[in-house]
């Protein structure tokens, strides 16, 4: 599947039935083009199985509860749709997104209590999100931005008005020739890349930010799991930018970025060395397993 993504074959889920893909519209009063009012997903499915599916569905529930959102289905009714959409796009390796958002209704301020809440389910192929960095390391930038304080938002909430200074970090990175960008948090440490979480490796150990302030991703629960059966030491804390120096690899993990290798981040490099390749290939095994 190519092109853009409001012209292609295939069909979308959408309240609750199958729609062509190219019909799968929105009003441009709804809410949440104007006021961000929205939680998504991102999952990938491995051979007809979507990685840690229903922890993905759950998450949706709990986003849209810190947004003040009532999805109108289960997760049951939503995992159900996951694999339908699937099905009908005949696709068994696939990256699957569902959104969930408040539509258009009769309010049209700030507040949205009476407009409708809507869900949909898409899928396409996806190849490496990062391209060939997955394999020789990617280069990121630091971003001018700072990931904000919980006072001020729902940072442990996967909603899309927190992807704002995601996506202006992500052309700058690019404008510079690298993959992605490198946040600090709101206290100046080190926090996560734009749709992704960082580990480092420093003497055999790891270090990864501590997730106080940024979403705690599912892949990283997922490596972090794996490093500690393989009795790798971990440690999850604040990190100063200053301590980027002293590591010796580094790696980004994500649903689209899966795991993959870094090997640069400003003027700091870093090998794609043995621990980083055995957890990439771990993780390759595991989701397809």
């Amino acid at each position: 599947m190519a092109g853009a993504y409001d012209d292609r074959d295939g069909t979308i889920w959408m309240d609750g039935k199958l729609v062509p893909w190219r019909d799968a519209n929105i009003h441009i009063l709804t809410h949440a083009m104007h006021y961000a009012s929205s939680v998504f997903e991102g999952e990938r499915a491995y051979n007809g199985k979507i990685f840690e599916s229903r922890r993905h569905s759950e998450r949706l529930h709990f986003s849209a509860g810190e947004l003040d959102i009532e999805i109108p289905y289960t997760v049951d009714e939503i995992e159900a749709a996951k694999y339908e959409v699937m099905k009908s796009n005949n696709l068994s390796d696939a990256y699957v997104r569902a959104v969930a958002w408040r539509g258009a209704g009769e309010d049209m301020g700030v507040a949205s209590a009476r407009n409708p809440v809507h869900l949909a389910i898409a899928c396409w192929e996806w190849g490496s999100y990062y391209g060939d960095a997955k394999f020789k390391g990617a280069k990121l930038d630091i971003a001018k931005w700072k990931r904000p304080s919980p006072e001020t938002i729902p940072v442990h909430a996967k909603a899309a008005g927190l992807y704002m200074i995601c996506t202006t970090s992500k052309h700058a990175a690019e404008a510079k020739g690298c993959s992605d960008a490198l946040f600090m948090d709101y206290r100046g440490y080190v926090a996560e890349a734009t749709g992704a979480n960082i580990f480092f490796v420093k003497d055999g150990e790891v270090h990864t930010p501590d997730p106080d302030c940024f979403l705690n991703g599912i892949t990283r629960q997922t490596v972090i799991g794996m490093l500690n059966d393989r009795q790798v030491k971990v440690h999850e804390r604040h990190i100063m930018p200053e301590e980027l120096e002293s590591f010796e690899q580094c790696w980004l993990t994500g649903t689209a970025a899966e795991v993959t290798p870094v090997g640069q981040i400003g003027d700091y490099n870093f090998e794609v060395g043995a621990l980083t390749r055995e957890i990439s290939d771990a993780y390759e095994t595991l989701v397809r397993s």
